[in-house]
């Protein structure tokens, strides 16, 4: 039996009722109006006055950009199944007349899995990403919506890393908003949504650091790259990076890194670049890309000046491929293209980018510079060997 306990003192229950009542409605008040022990007040002192309300209308912008993308940004997931190699020690014949011929490890495979981004660029299914995400693989899976899906790829572009697949299977998909890489300037407002480390739907926020990038690897002068220093890490490959507009303006593709992570330097393709890509790659599934047949070589001070060139502008040919457009166009060893369809060529990128983007079989004005004078040839763009 529990010990009996004598109280001194006598409260009614109809006075406990009203005790607790009371306790009860303080403490849930205090509950409503956000008080605390650790509080200083029920509100910041920042709340609703105007020194935010520019920041808090950016914040709503980022908030709306996110859910208009929720579902066009995609996770895609690859499996490769690559063979393991043998230990060398098996490659000696003392070891393989020792242990046997059949003792030797036959062709050993693994699956690898990798991690990438890519964006929908249609309502049946076409999804963009970066040709590195899904090189030699043989499996592709894409998560729209907490959906899997498997897609295909419908064609691929190694030189400027872009790829477009299918998806494999029914369904009405939420495209994105493709916007003018041409219009981008520094200081913009750069935003990027993709699966860094597998980490789904990452939002992350950052400026235009710079435009037009080049010679940042071996695909070729003519490739130019914004960068930006939106957080982009492994996985962001493919995505898009996004103006606050909410149109994608690149395709997030690699960063500078000397640890592997985010040091703040990342680069897009333009997405102006990518659409004739795309284009192409959904009509042709390769790039055809226009050829004239010409090397060109460095235009120093000295040699501009004995060609009576005012400035050092233009691409000095150095060379005219047998057979070639430039040959059959007429263009000679010495030349110095200085517009291509009237517009000024400042060097060899510019003749790339013109030439690659004209339609196989149209003509080209081509003004060149040749006895200090300006002469106009007509050459006709055949597709590159």
């Amino acid at each position: 039996m529990f010990p009996k306990i004598r109280s001194h003192y006598k409260i009614s229950l109809p006075i406990l009722g009203i005790f607790l009542t009371i306790f009860l409605a303080y403490h849930m008040s205090c509950r409503n109006d956000n008080s605390s022990l650790f509080s200083a007040s029920n509100k910041s002192p920042l709340v609703g006055t105007g020194e935010v309300a520019d920041a808090v209308k950016v914040q709503d912008t980022f908030r709306k950009i996110y859910n208009l993308y929720q579902n066009s940004v995609v996770f895609i997931s690859t499996e490769q199944t690559v063979k393991l190699q043998s230990s060398p020690f098996f490659n000696d014949p003392f070891f393989r007349d020792f242990f046997g011929q059949n003792a030797l490890p036959q062709g050993k495979t693994e699956k690898r899995q990798g991690l990438g981004t890519g964006f929908i660029l249609s309502e049946d299914g076409y999804i963009c990403t970066n040709y590195h995400v899904i090189a030699d693989v043989d499996k592709i899976n894409v998560k729209v919506d907490n959906k899997n899906y498997v897609a295909a790829v419908v064609g691929y572009d190694e030189r400027t890393d872009i790829a477009l697949l299918k998806i494999q299977g029914k369904g009405k998909f939420q495209p994105v908003f493709l916007g003018d890489s041409d219009k981008v300037n520094v200081g913009d407002w750069a935003i990027a949504i993709g699966n860094p480390f597998g980490l789904d739907k990452t939002f992350t926020t950052g400026v235009i650091s710079a435009i037009a990038r080049k010679d940042l690897d071996l695909m070729g002068d003519s490739q130019t790259h914004i960068q930006t220093d939106a957080s982009i890490n492994p996985g962001n490959s493919g995505g898009p990076l996004i103006n606050i507009y909410g149109e994608v303006i690149g395709i997030n593709r690699m960063i500078y890194s000397q640890s592997g992570g985010n040091m703040g330097i990342g680069f897009a393709i333009p997405i102006n670049k990518a659409k004739d890509v795309l284009e192409q790659l959904k009509t042709h599934k390769k790039v055809k890309r226009g050829y004239i047949g010409v090397q060109i070589v460095p235009l120093t001070d000295d040699y501009a000046g004995q060609l009576g060139l005012a400035k050092i502008k233009g691409a000095l040919i150095g060379g005219v491929m047998n057979n070639s457009p430039a040959e059959k166009g007429g263009i000679q060893v010495g030349d110095v293209i200085l517009k291509i369809n009237n517009k000024e060529i400042a060097s060899y990128t510019d003749v790339v980018q013109e030439v690659e983007k004209t339609e196989i079989g149209k003509t080209l004005k081509v003004t060149v510079w040749r006895n200090k004078q300006e002469v106009n040839l007509f050459i006709t763009v055949k597709e590159r060997p």
